[in-house]
């Protein structure tokens, strides 16, 4: 099972990808981070992605509880932005403690699969090992 780093380089092969990076979404921290930001810098990408994904996941509006939603599993799987020159995908990742964790990938939009990329940060995020 790939870390980290290889997750990210695994991502970036996808046609149009322009950046990742695997984020905590309540302290903001990027874990790690590859290619070009979205933003100024990653710090600030993760930052502020991180607002985003906090919202989806805390929100009742987007994340309401019930009893089909066990309480280990994130309330949202993805989150997907789509700006005037790119696709943004944000893949929260499911562990056996309490996961804060999700994986943003930026594409082109013009050369970019947001299928495709959907599929494979799926399958990325699955295999995905912390610690």
């Amino acid at each position: 099972m790939p870390g980290i780093e290889k997750c990210l380089l695994h991502a970036m092969e996808l046609p149009g990808a322009r950046g990742a990076a695997i984020v905590d979404w309540i302290s903001g921290l990027a874990l790690g981070t590859v290619g070009e930001p979205s933003g100024a810098d990653h710090e600030t990408t993760a930052a502020e992605t991180a607002e985003l994904a906090r919202m989806a996941a805390e929100y009742s509006a987007f994340a309401p509880a019930g009893p089909d939603r066990p309480d280990k599993e994130p309330p949202v799987q993805d989150l997907i932005l789509i700006t005037r020159t790119d696709f943004h995908l944000i893949r929260f990742v499911e562990t056996t403690f309490d996961s804060s964790v999700f994986l943003h990938l930026w594409l082109d939009r013009d050369t970019g699969n947001l299928a495709l990329a959907r599929i494979r940060l799926q399958s990325i995020a699955e295999r995905l090992v912390l610690g």
